[in-house]
C-alpha cells in the first residue's frame, strides 16, 4: 500500500490512497482524514486502507488525480511528533571524520549515534530548497526512514518490527558549515538542520517484497545531481541495506532505552553509504571526504543557486516505490 498527502490548505493536508504505478490516487477521508489520524488508529484503519487500495488497482473506484502532480503532495506527514535521525552507515562517519584528522568514536559499532532533527515544518518532495548564503555549505543527505506506530520503552530488536508502519525517502538537508561550531559546544545541531524533504508516497513494507529484511532495505538509493552550470549526474547509487549497521530494529531499541516514542515518530537512516567508491555517493561531504583523504582539499563545491538534486528507489523490476524527491536550490 501506498499512502501520500494532499496539500489542501490545513495544516496536515489531506490522506491518499496511491496506486501501484503512482499514477493515480483517492482521498481516503472516509476512513482516516489525514496520515497522523490513520497512524493514530492504525490497527482498525489499515486493513480498510488496504482494501481501498485493492480497489483502485483493480480499477472499482473513481480516480481524483491522473496522473499525480507531485507538486500538490506535501510530505506524507507535513508534522511530525518527532524526527529522529540515526548515522547507521558507517563508512560515511569513517570518511567524514578521517577527512578531518578525527578519529571515530570507540563505540562506533555498539552504540548507534542519533540526533533529534525539526519535526515541525517538514517538506515536500518538489518544494524548492531556499539557500541565504551560499557561504553555509549547502548539502544533500539521501536517507531512508521508518515511520513508526507507538514504540513502548524497553523496546528490543526483536520487538521493533511490530513497530514499523510505513517507509519513506528523505532529503537530510544540511548546512555543513554551520556544524563544526555548533558541535564544538557539545549540543548538537540545530541551525545547521533546516527542513528535511521526503519522497511524495509512503508505504508499508509488504511494498518492497523481499527487499525488506532484517530491520533493511536492500535496493540502491539513487542520487541525480544536476550544478546549474552542467548536466545530470548519477552521483550515487549505494545499496542501502547489507552496510547498514545497525538495522531500523536496532535503531527503535537504541531510542527506546529510555523512552517511549507516539505514533507518528519518523526514524532515519542516516546517509546511505557503500565503501565500494564505484557506487557513489549520497550527499556532497562525503565526495569531499574523499577529495580530502586522497588529495589533501576537496575541490567538490556544495550546492549553489539553481543546483537540483533528485532522490529515488527502484525495486528490482525498476517500479519507483516512493516516487521522486527533486528539489532545486533558490535564492532568497
Amino acid at each position: 500500500m501506498r499512502l501520500a498527502t494532499l496539500r489542501d490548505g490545513t495544516r496536515d493536508g489531506a490522506l491518499l490512497v496511491v496506486d501501484r504505478a503512482g499514477r493515480s490516487f483517492v482521498r481516503a477521508g472516509q476512513i482516516a482524514p489525514t496520515l497522523q489520524a490513520a497512524l493514530d488508529d492504525w490497527h482498525r484503519v489499515a486493513p480498510a486502507l488496504t482494501a481501498l487500495a485493492g480497489r483502485l488497482d483493480a480499477g472499482e473506484v473513481g480516480v481524483e488525480g491522473k496522473p499525480i502532480e507531485p507538486t500538490r503532495l506535501g510530505a506524507p506527514l507535513p508534522r511530525a511528533y518527532e524526527w529522529i535521525d540515526g548515522s547507521a552507515f558507517l563508512n560515511h562517519v569513517v570518511l567524514a571524520r578521517r577527512a578531518r584528522g578525527a578519529t571515530p568514536p570507540a563505540t562506533l559499532t555498539t552504540d548507534p549515534l542519533v540526533y533529534q532533527g525539526g519535526s515541525g515544518v517538514l517538506a515536500g518532495p518538489r518544494d524548492h530548497i531556499p539557500l541565504s548564503d551560499p557561504s553555509l555549505g549547502l548539502d544533500y543527505e539521501a536517507e531512508v526512514a521508518v515511520i513508526l506506530g507507538d514504540v513502548p520503552p524497553g523496546t528490543t530488536a526483536s520487538e521493533a518490527d511490530a513497530a514499523v508502519r510505513l517507509l519513506v525517502l528523505a532529503n537530510d538537508v544540511t548546512f555543513r558549515n554551520l556544524i563544526p561550531d555548533e558541535l564544538a559546544k557539545g549540543f548538537g545541531f540545530f541551525q545547521s538542520k533546516p527542513a528535511t524533504a521526503f519522497s511524495p508516497f509512503a508505504i508499508t513494507p509488504d511494498e518492497l517484497g523481499d527487499a525488506w529484511r532484517d530491520g533493511r532495505v536492500h535496493l540502491p538509493l539513487r542520487s541525480t545531481y544536476t550544478r546549474a552550470d552542467g548536466g545530470d549526474i548519477l552521483i550515487g547509487d549505494p545499496d542501502a541495506g547489507p552496510e547498514m549497521h545497525f538495522s531500523f530494529f536496532e535503531l527503535v531499541a537504541h531510542i527506546a532505552r529510555t523512552r517511549g516514542f507516539c505514533a507518528g515518530t519518523i526514524l532515519g537512516s542516516g546517509t546511505v553509504s557503500n565503501v565500494d567508491r564505484a557506487r557513489g555517493v549520497s550527499c556532497l561531504a562525503e565526495r569531499r571526504a574523499i577529495e580530502m583523504i586522497d588529495g589533501g582539499r576537496a575541490t567538490t563545491p556544495f550546492m549553489a543557486v539553481g543546483d537540483r538534486i533528485e532522490i529515488e528507489m527502484l525495486d528490482a523490476t525498476g517500479r519507483d516505490l516512493f516516487g521522486r524527491i527533486d528539489q532545486k536550490v533558490v535564492g532568497p
